[in-house]
């Protein structure tokens, strides 16, 4: 009321002049803050003004409590400038004008916008609101292209004829789609205009863009192939290349999404024909190419025998064209995809570990530098690994160097210094690789580790035999021969022979199986010969092969079982007759021991020439090879025939019936005297002959291989027999003995004696030469 009935009094002494400038000046409150007011009009305001921006600036602090935006904040200030001093107010007034007419409601307006203020009036969702949520997505759904089978075949024309950026677009569009329902993800970049819902349209798209699309994409972009067929075009060297670079990198990303969706072996294997063809839009796009990596190291250790092949062409080539970029990276995870996938070894998984290890062998020798890096750390783990192992006597630390994986590291190290031979890069790796094997056949030396013993032995003659490096292996090899005894009869019957190829330790079980000694020495046999032919046309062999020669002739001495002495006995005339050859034909050189050249030339002559023992090599091999696929091929032909399962009673069971049978009769021998003088000894409780017990334990040995071992397999049938026969023998040899050894119970009439006693010579002669035998 104050403030209005002052504003009537100044305006009733005011003059016509003032009048009209008070007017204006009431008008550019609102105005001030967007034009700037001259200096002359200004000072006329006087107080009024004064008063007036005061009250504006007042209120400004309640409107925006929370926030407020740089332009108020700073009109604010200068209400409380003009406050506190006056005086520089004054002057700023009179010399800067712009500073203090500024437009703050713009300003507002975006502050308003960047800034979130809440509503008055909380909404609560309605079900309504989700019906239209629901019918918009509806219609987005419909809004989605159907593929149909004619519009591939019209982009197979377009393709066919002039492929355009448009139409590629669309055809990437539609691939994008159909890729996405494998997994039910976008393959990458933004939604889908089209929907793949047919199958068969689903294939027709497919087999299209990886046969046909990029023949036409090559076209586009007018890449010529170089005449030089290792050089690589990048297809970014095209004029055109930016019409098509969003595309092609979205096309690249579904292919390798389409690659983890797959798993019939024919599909994978045509989607990786497909990418090989198209690595150079890869290597463009370093992402993509990073994801396909981890994609096909996965197909290369895991998938089918194609498909691991055409994998590691794709990683070969990658290596090849972008060394420096992915070869490390590639090499390690090669490595760490090895290293899961050997975990288990059988004769199926054999093949693909053995091509795992060639095919990194062959990474491996691309760049000796970065391979030295590699195998340096990881030979280093495994003698840390072996090293704790020696320190800490557990057998929780044993497994972590007793088992596939550590073996099969070992190997793929000897195969890799051995293929990339001679290599000044990685020769000084030979001396710690080797050290660490023999390491590990020293851990635990005893017999139920003799498989992996072989395996290291294995792993060191090629070791020995490519790098031309002397190796001391015949040790290892002969500590068995003194260890085993060979004489020994088995105490079970072998269901089946043992294959040391996919074992590393061996049962107690085994270790009492005849099968054991017969497979045994023929892996001696084997390791021998292997070892001694990469020795063959040494100078030195006569020497080398000496404490073989001792060993193997006290072995023969020894030795009771005629077909282990005829192996051994072969394998002494070979070795006894190179050395002899080898002998001669040093006595004719005229150069000394010193002479390492003429030694290495003489060695190479004979090498050349084909000593004895590597012409016996040469021919045993090949006898090996055939024995080896007949009995993998005997093994399937066995499996597919189905061959009923005879169920026979066990031996306690028979013996408990036999018991009954001949109640009688056992009750009245038991007192006999006149057992002891007769040819035959009768069993006695009270005093068990030898012979008897080794026969009872036979029996009860053969028992429990019955119960334990037997899987129904086809061999066992024989010896099954053979355990029944034997059963029945001794019965019948114990109703004989009786019948001739005392007066014959009342209760047996004539007739059953004749039963019981008939054929019993023929059944006690066979259970004798074979108890010998």
């Amino acid at each position: 009321g104050n403030m209005a009935s002052s504003k009537k009094r100044n305006l009733a002494e005011l003059s016509v002049d003032d009048f009209l400038a008070s007017k204006f000046d009431s008008e550019s409150d609102e105005d001030s803050e967007g034009k700037p007011v001259p200096l002359s009009e200004k000072k006329n305001k006087g107080k009024a003004l004064e008063t007036s921006k005061v009250k504006k600036a007042a209120p400004a602090p309640q409107k925006n409590k929370k926030k407020k935006g740089e332009a108020s904040e700073h009109k604010q200030q200068l209400s409380r400038l003009r406050n506190k001093d006056p005086e520089f107010y004054k002057f700023l007034e009179e010399n800067d004008q712009t500073l203090l007419n500024f437009d703050d409601s713009d300003t507002s307006d975006d502050e308003k916008e960047k800034v979130h203020r809440l509503p008055d009036h909380l909404e609560e969702a309605s079900s309504e609101d989700e019906e239209d949520e629901t019918m918009v997505k509806s219609k987005k759904s419909q809004d989605l292209i159907i593929v149909t089978s004619k519009m591939v075949d019209k982009w197979k024309e377009a393709a066919k004829t002039q492929l355009t950026p448009k139409v590629f677009h669309e055809i990437n569009q539609a691939f994008k789609a159909a890729v996405s329902t494998t997994k039910g993800s976008d393959a990458g970049g933004g939604p889908n205009k089209y929907k793949v819902a047919d199958s068969a349209v689903f294939n027709k798209l497919i087999i299209f863009c990886i046969q046909d699309l990029f023949v036409a994409v090559q076209k586009l972009l007018q890449l010529n192939p170089d005449k030089d067929k290792n050089k690589l075009i990048l297809p970014s060297t095209s004029p055109r290349w930016s019409k098509v670079r969003l595309d092609i990198k979205m096309y690249l990303g579904g292919v390798v999404q389409l690659l983890s969706c797959l798993t019939e072996a024919s599909v994978l294997s045509a989607v990786l024909r497909h990418v090989s063809a198209i690595v150079p839009y890869y290597l463009i796009f370093p992402k993509q190419c990073r994801i396909l990596l981890k994609q096909v190291i996965t197909q290369w250790s895991t998938g089918e025998e194609t498909v691991r092949v055409l994998a590691f062409l794709i990683l070969n080539k990658l290596c090849r064209h972008k060394q420096d970029a992915y070869l490390n990276q590639i090499l390690k995870q090669m490595y760490i995809a090895y290293v899961k996938n050997c975990k288990f070894t059988s004769p199926n998984v054999l093949p693909l570990i053995n091509f795992m290890q060639r095919t990194l062998t062959e990474m491996y020798a691309i760049d000796t530098q970065v391979s030295y890096q590699h195998a340096f750390l990881y030979i280093r783990q495994l003698a840390i690994h072996l090293r704790n192992a020696m320190t800490v006597k557990k057998k929780e630390v044993y497994q972590s160097v007793y088992n596939w994986q550590y073996i099969h590291c070992l190997y793929l190290w000897c195969r890799v210094l051995s293929s990339i031979y001679p290599s000044e890069v990685l020769q000084p790796l030979i001396y710690p690789l080797t050290q660490v094997i023999l390491g590990c056949i020293k851990l635990v030396p005893s017999s139920r580790f003799y498989p992996l013993r072989l395996h290291c032995v294995r792993a060191l003659t090629l070791l020995s035999s490519s790098t031309d490096t002397f190796i001391p292996i015949m040790p290892f090899i002969l500590e068995v021969f003194q260890q085993v005894d060979f004489n020994k009869k088995p105490g079970r019957i072998s269901v089946r022979p043992i294959n040391f190829a996919v074992i590393l330790k061996l049962s107690k079980a085994n270790l009492e199986e005849k099968a054991y000694r017969d497979g045994l020495i023929e892996q001696l046999y084997d390791f021998t010969l292997e070892y001694f032919h990469s020795q063959a046309f040494r100078i030195g062999f006569p020497e080398l092969a000496l404490p073989t020669i001792i060993q193997f002739k006290a072995f023969l001495k020894q030795c009771k079982v005629a077909n282990y002495c005829r192996q051994i006995k072969q394998l002494l005339e070979k070795i006894q007759e190179n050395s002899a050859f080898i002998t001669s034909q040093r006595q004719k050189a005229t150069f000394g021991v010193a002479d390492k050249e003429a030694v290495n030339l003489w060695e190479k002559q004979m090498k050349a020439e084909m000593t004895p023992l590597m012409k016996y090599y040469v021919n045993w091999k090949k006898l090996r090879e055939k024995e080896i696929q007949l009995e993998i091929s005997g093994k399937e032909r066995l499996e597919d025939l189905n061959f009923p399962e005879i169920k026979r009673k066990k031996l306690q069971d028979k013996k408990e019936e036999d018991r009954k049978e001949f109640k009688d009769l056992f009750e009245s021998d038991s007192g006999s005297s006149e057992d002891e003088n007769s040819g035959f000894k009768v069993k006695d409780p009270s005093k068990p002959s030898k012979k008897a017990d080794a026969e009872k334990d036979f029996s009860e040995d053969l028992f429990d291989m019955s119960s334990d071992d037997v899987e129904g397999e086809y061999e066992v049938d024989d010896e099954g027999s053979f355990e029944d026969d034997n059963s029945e023998g001794e019965e019948k040899n114990h109703s004989t003995v009786k019948q001739k050894t005392k007066k014959l119970p009342t209760k047996l009439s004539q007739s059953e004696l004749k039963q019981l006693t008939e054929g019993g010579e023929d059944v006690v002669e066979d259970f004798e030469f074979s108890d010998e035998d």
